[in-house]
């Protein structure tokens, strides 16, 4: 039996909800709702299902099993708890929230209401992430020693200025790292395990009439004894791919978007030589470097399925609540020890006033 998707909030990502959806079969896109009427018109015409302005109106639709979360970050709350409390599974776009307390609440009413919660970082769904997660499972780099992520994209001004919350602490929740480069991150601290402690600086340099930072870099130990680097920007034109760099004392690896660019060990085998030609040239877009709309919709779908899988009870929940607060954290980290120009500890309290700031990270 096909599960009933709905999506809250019709604007770009939520169109790639919808076309990673009409491609899994087992998935029906049902409704879409947001509060501007021809928004979500114009989206429920282009994809085919029932339009919402009211949020309980949607939830009583008899066909409605899971619902999407495609608002801005900060907005993302209230969503969440009430398609919870209405009793059905939640799928939230990156960042789960923009707070520990926040991320925190939406986990607690999806437990309380004994529904599914999935974070979507549809990264880890490509092949040569899944392939970097193995090799580090199985010791192929041996002692781990670096662990390293690069996200160096461009946005104009126009992005910026295209929508209000656009930069804003209250709903974008940080600006180069929180928004861009989240997905980097998760992966990075997937492959490398938990961060206990980092520094940073942040700055805004390019942009303006936005309060967030537009470039950051930033130091980490693992708790593996690994250290590592995390550089994020929106100011580098024309914008190259992410990249992640994994090292050990038995080999390195490095992906940009889909494709594994190295991968070199003490002891190779026939197969590591034939997975260097396989996956190169996987990208086929620009990964969102200079374009946020320049992106594939494919390892939204793998997710996705991944979620009915779970739900079904066929497969365990892989990017739940706990996994999508993990790189917020880290985040978090980053903006306080930017800010105070001190090293920070993880795991951060469980405090609401962590991440809300009125201005920008230098003050």
């Amino acid at each position: 039996m096909a599960l009933g998707f709905g999506i809250i909030g019709c604007g770009m990502i939520a169109d790639f909800h919808a076309r990673a959806i009409a491609e899994i079969r087992g998935a029906n896109l049902v409704g879409c709702f947001d509060l501007y009427a021809p928004s979500a018109a114009s989206f429920a015409d282009k994809h085919d299902c029932t339009p919402y302005t009211d949020l309980n109106k949607m939830f009583e639709n008899p066909g409605l099993d899971v619902v999407t979360i495609c608002t801005p970050s900060g907005a993302h709350l209230d969503p969440a708890v009430a398609a919870a409390n209405a009793g059905k599974h939640v799928i939230v776009e990156k960042p789960l929230e923009i707070t520990l307390a926040r991320c925190d609440a939406i986990i607690d009413a999806c437990k309380s209401n004994r529904v599914q919660l999935f974070t979507v970082f549809p990264s880890r769904f490509h092949e040569s992430s899944q392939l970097l997660k193995m090799a580090v499972d199985k010791n192929k780099f041996g002692r781990l020693s670096m662990g390293d992520a690069y996200v160096k994209w461009f946005r104009t001004q126009e992005y910026y200025d295209s929508g209000a919350w656009r930069g804003t602490w209250r709903l974008d929740g940080g600006g180069a790292l929180m928004n861009q480069a989240i997905h980097t991150v998760d992966l990075l601290s997937w492959l490398m395990g938990p961060v206990v402690e980092v520094t940073a600086q942040a700055d805004m340099l390019a942009h303006k009439r936005i309060e967030v930072e537009d470039v950051v870099v930033a130091t980490l130990r693992f708790m593996n004894g690994a250290l590592g680097v995390i550089e994020a920007t929106t100011a580098a034109y024309p914008g190259m791919l992410k990249r992640i760099e994994i090292h050990g004392t038995h080999g390195s690896a490095v992906l940009e978007e889909e494709d594994i660019t190295i991968w070199e060990f003490a002891k190779m085998t026939k197969s590591d030589t034939q997975l260097v030609k396989r996956m190169a040239g996987r990208t086929k877009t620009g990964g969102g470097a200079a374009d946020p709309a320049a992106i594939g919709h494919h390892a939204h779908a793998a997710l996705f399925r991944d979620a009915i899988r779970s739900i079904q009870g066929k497969s365990s929940n892989s990017i739940d609540g706990i996994e999508g607060r993990r790189s917020v954290e880290i985040i978090l980290a980053i903006y306080k020890a930017a800010e105070s120009g001190k090293a920070i500890s993880l795991p951060l309290k469980r405090d609401p006033r962590l991440a809300y700031r009125k201005t920008g990270v230098n003050g």
